[in-house]
């Protein structure tokens, strides 16, 4: 597996592949030192989650390879139909899985996603519209809604 350290606008975030795909994306709480030289398996990734912070990407094409379980697998499948700029409510999640009940497992699973981002788990929310629960921070949450948001927010000042 190979590691690189990238800065991104919520802070360094670690990210690990190899030829099988990305396994892991995730943003730190911590100062890490940004690699200089990124491994030649992960320049796409890297490239590629440039240009989405750049707004320029709506979508990834990236092999991914997570480890988990074939339930989390799955709802993270799911998470990536989630088109650019939407949200869905983890109960609409549910349903997408074909099981209403199992919202508590979709949210853990959606809890549990190691491909920040690319994955996007940020685009499900409570089925009131609020911000629920984010490992990233709820910050962060808001701040990547907005960055996909057709409607961009203007200062008035």
């Amino acid at each position: 597996m190979e590691t690189a350290y990238i800065k991104t606008p919520l802070g360094i975030a670690k990210l690990v592949g190899n030829e099988e795909g990305i396994s892991e994306f995730i943003v730190l709480n911590s100062e890490e030192i940004v690699t200089d030289v990124i491994p030649e398996v992960l320049e796409d990734a890297v490239y590629q989650i440039n240009e989405y912070f750049e707004g320029k990407r709506e979508a990834f094409s990236l092999d991914l390879n997570p480890e988990g379980t074939d339930f989390q697998k799955r709802v993270w499948k799911a998470l990536e139909e989630i088109p650019f700029g939407k949200t869905t409510s983890y109960l609409g999640l549910s349903k997408t899985l074909g099981d209403t009940k199992a919202i508590r497992a979709v949210a853990n699973a959606n809890g549990k996603n190691p491909l920040w981002i690319i994955v996007p788990c940020h685009r499900v929310i409570g089925s009131n519209g609020s911000l629920t629960g984010y490992a990233g921070g709820l910050y962060r949450k808001q701040w990547l809604l907005e960055h996909e948001s057709p409607f961009k927010q203007t200062s008035l000042f």
